[in-house]
Formats: C-alpha cells, sequence, structure tokens
C-alpha cells in the first residue's frame, strides 16, 4: 500500500508541475506574445480592419500631400507617396513588406476616424454605407527642403538633416540612395540585392566617424573643464608626436604656428584639438560627448534614432585619445547627433527633442492632437554656446567653409573630412558640414554627410549652402 500511495504522490505532482508549466505558458502567451501577434504587421485581420477605414493623409507642415490613400478595385485601398524623396522620412505601407517608419509610428491614428457609431448611422435603410475617414497627419517637413536636400545630394551615398534649432521640429530628413515605396512589388527584389543599403536610413541610423565636426564637442569639453583655455595660444608646428611610431598631423600637411583657441577652431588644427584631447583625458571628454547624447538613447518622435558612440579609453592610449577629440579613433555618429550637436549651440545650449509630426487632424480638419516642443537639457551654458557661434561664424567667414556661404545670411558651420576604411584599406574620406544660420537668430540647423566625398569643406558644404538658401532666403 505504501508504494501505491507514494506512486499516487509522484504522479500527483507531476500532473501539478505539468499544470503549473501549463497555465504559466498560457500566461506567457496571453500577456507577451498574443499582442504581438495580434499588431503584428503580417496580420491579416489587422489589414482587413485597416482596410475598413480609408487611411489618413499626411502632409508637410504647409498641408502639402506627401502620402495619401485612394480605393482600388475590390474595395482594397492603395497607397500613394510623393517618390523616393521622402521615403525614409515617411516608411511606407504594404500588405506583402509590412509597415514602417512615420506610417507604422503613426498607424493607430492615421486608420482611425475619431467618428462615434450612433444608432441612425447604424441603421442604413438599403443604403449605400458611407466611406469611412481615417485621421491626418500634419508634420514638421518642409516639402521645398526635403526635396532640395534630395537634389543636391545628387548621385552621392549621404543624408541630410535640418532641424529648427528652438524646437527641435524636423524640417528635412534625407537619405541617400532611396527607393520608391510606390513601386516596392516591382523593386522589391532589385532593393535588397543594391550594394549601397538603399532601405537604410542614414539620416538616423548610419554611423560614419564625424570627423572634425566633433571639434565642437571637444571644444565645449575644453572650456568646461581646462581653465582659461579661450585665452591660451597654442603652438603648432604640424604635427603633434605621441611616441617614435605615433604621431598626428593637420589636414594637408598644414602648420599654424603660435596660434590662438578661437584661430584652433576657425582653422581646424588637429594639432591643438589632438593636445586638448590629452590635457581632457578620456574621462573628461566622453562625459561631455555623453552630455550630448552619444552612448545614450536620444528621445524623439516620430523617428527612431541609432546610438551614436563614443569610446572608453586608457590613459595610456595617447594616440586614440589625441585621435577622439578630433572626430576619428572609434567614435561614431549619425547626422541626426550632429545636427543636434549644431541645434544645441545655436539654441544657446538647449538641445530640443527632434520630432515629425506636429498635429492630428480628423477628416473634419479638427485637431486631435498636438505635439509641443520639449527641451531635453541644457547641455552647456549660454556663454560657451555664444562664444562657439562666434567660432562657427569664422569657420565660414575665414576659414574652411566657405563653401556654405550664403549671400546676405551669416551663416555658421563646422567642417569635418573624417578618415574611414572600406574593406579594410584606406578610402576617400567622408565629407561633413554642420551648422546654422543665421548667426544673430538662428531658425535652421543641420548635418550634411556626403560618403567618400572628400574635403568636408567642399562637397558637404556646398549642399549645406544650398538648404540654407532655400530655407532661408525668399
Amino acid at each position: 500500500m505504501k508504494d501505491i500511495s507514494g506512486n499516487i504522490k509522484k504522479v500527483m505532482i507531476i500532473f501539478l508541475v505539468c499544470f503549473i508549466g501549463l497555465i504559466s505558458y498560457m500566461t506567457y502567451f496571453e500577456i507577451a506574445v498574443a499582442p504581438k501577434i495580434v499588431s503584428s504587421q503580417y496580420n491579416q485581420r489587422l489589414w482587413a480592419k485597416r482596410n475598413e477605414t480609408l487611411r489618413g493623409t499626411i502632409y508637410d507642415r504647409n498641408m502639402k500631400s506627401l502620402s495619401k490613400s485612394i480605393r482600388i478595385s475590390g474595395g482594397n485601398q492603395k497607397r500613394e507617396y510623393e517618390g523616393p524623396e521622402f521615403a525614409h522620412a515617411l516608411g511606407y505601407l504594404s500588405t506583402k513588406y509590412g509597415i514602417t517608419g512615420l506610417e507604422k509610428k503613426y498607424d493607430e491614428e492615421l486608420s482611425s476616424n475619431n467618428i462615434k457609431d450612433t444608432l441612425s448611422s447604424l441603421i442604413k435603410f438599403g443604403e449605400k454605407e458611407e466611406e469611412k475617414y481615417g485621421n491626418n497627419l500634419k508634420t514638421t517637413l518642409d516639402y521645398n527642403i526635403q526635396k532640395k536636400a534630395y537634389e543636391l545630394l545628387g548621385d552621392n551615398k549621404g543624408a541630410v538633416v535640418v532641424l529648427n534649432p528652438k524646437t527641435g521640429e524636423i524640417l528635412g530628413l534625407v537619405s541617400k540612395p532611396s527607393f520608391n515605396p510606390n513601386k516596392l512589388e516591382e523593386s522589391w527584389s532589385d532593393i535588397n540585392k543594391n550594394n549601397g543599403r538603399p532601405l537604410l536610413n542614414r539620416a538616423t541610423s548610419g554611423l560614419y566617424p564625424p570627423g572634425s565636426t566633433f571639434k565642437v564637442v571637444t571644444s565645449v569639453s575644453a572650456m568646461e573643464n581646462l581653465n582659461n583655455v579661450v585665452n591660451r595660444r597654442f603652438d603648432d608646428n604640424g604635427v603633434l608626436e605621441f611616441n617614435s611610431k605615433e604621431s598626428l598631423h593637420n589636414f594637408g600637411g598644414a602648420s599654424y604656428g603660435n596660434i590662438s583657441f578661437r584661430e584652433a577652431f576657425v582653422h581646424s588644427s588637429n594639432v591643438v584639438f589632438g593636445q586638448l584631447g590629452l590635457d581632457l583625458k578620456n574621462d573628461k571628454l566622453k562625459q561631455t560627448a555623453e552630455k550630448f547624447y552619444f552612448n545614450k538613447n536620444i528621445p524623439s518622435d516620430g523617428v527612431v534614432i541609432e546610438n551614436s558612440s563614443f569610446p572608453s579609453l586608457k590613459n595610456y592610449e595617447k594616440g586614440n585619445i589625441a585621435q577622439s577629440a578630433i572626430g576619428q579613433s572609434s567614435i561614431l555618429s549619425t547626422p541626426m547627433e550632429m545636427a543636434l550637436v549644431a541645434s544645441t549651440i545655436a539654441n544657446d545650449g538647449i538641445m530640443m527633442k527632434p520630432y515629425i509630426v506636429n498635429e492630428v487632424i480628423s477628416h473634419n480638419e479638427d485637431s486631435l492632437k498636438r505635439i509641443k516642443p520639449e527641451s531635453i537639457g541644457q547641455i552647456t551654458t549660454r556663454e560657451i554656446a555664444g562664444t562657439i557661434k562666434g567660432y562657427m561664424r569664422g569657420v565660414v567667414t575665414e576659414g574652411s567653409g566657405s563653401a556654405a556661404d550664403v549671400e546676405g545670411l551669416k551663416v555658421c558651420g563646422k567642417t569635418g573630412t573624417a578618415d574611414h576604411k572600406k574593406e579594410g584599406s584606406g578610402a576617400k574620406p567622408h565629407s561633413w558640414f554642420i551648422g546654422f544660420a543665421p548667426y544673430e537668430n538662428p531658425q535652421v540647423a543641420l548635418a550634411v554627410i556626403v560618403e567618400d566625398g572628400g574635403q568636408g569643406g567642399i562637397a558637404a558644404a556646398s549642399i549645406a549652402s544650398g538648404i540654407f538658401r532655400t530655407a532661408l532666403v525668399k
């Protein structure tokens, strides 16, 4: 009897364990898995539900249509886009390839109509059911800025980010190569075979060494941590030696002699800024970089931004520490990150949260939701930002950024020529420009990168000039 009783207990324990396991799995499935299945972009029931309402229109800031839906045969609907210029800013909607970008972020709003069913509306008396319309989005994008940025990038790979530094509104967000979201079915195979990776949003997810544009961050760190650095003078003989094998040179082999901090910034002295990196050491410079949201998630709305990275280095890694101060070593940054750096200086040291939707509007043009500007924080002081503003103006009037100049408009900026490797060997450097205008009251801040574009003061700065002219010269 004892054996039978013991066996029954064992069987009961096994059943109990199985029962607990089953309940646990059902609970996990209900809480964690089921919602993902229901909300999956590949859930056909969800697509059928979406189709009941004609999806809302996405507009630019001036109510220019960028993306709209029309009914087609069989009662289905088709999404029509302005073109490849807006592909990375808006994303795409496809029953076959899913939903991405802004279309995904605001899917619920675009596919909802905010009209309550009433008894009278439910009783049709044989009449044809009226079309239901989704809500519309009024974005922060400027149609003309977006089109011009796309045009100016030409056949180059690269990206442009344009912001309002006072609000964080994204005025332009372009990545090349791009794709035509109206022709996904026909071109999907070619898109995925393309080595240029047209589906990658380089503006928010492309990671590049920032080159000398990072000297803006190094300057902030030096002014915050090194006593009276703005009044120091530096000897630049064209080379900074770390040991018998390692050294740092100025671009083009230039030698600037005895120069001030401002002159070192305006002429982009690698020797001086490499020495500043050694004076600051890795911990201080890393601390400042992280204040600018390197190594952190950048708060944003409507866009997903890849984390930019700044390395942790040992004190004996002098070469890498010096290189990091000029935006090389293992620093990687997105164009959005560097646009925010420029925007922060333009906005007296305050970084604004980037966002791409201003308002959700019903089909009847009622305002349902407004997105308000939001400060991320005071990154540096108004005084330091003001000093660097003046330096950035000098880059355009006296230094390497003259190609960004616009007649009648005081442009400020910083060029960057970023060395990188392609397939394990050296390649033509990336061309960078970050800046803002006008100097007295900045309205537009931007970052431009041209992959393998060469000197930053030429390719990227020229594109920046065209964007400033489009945005600010009437």
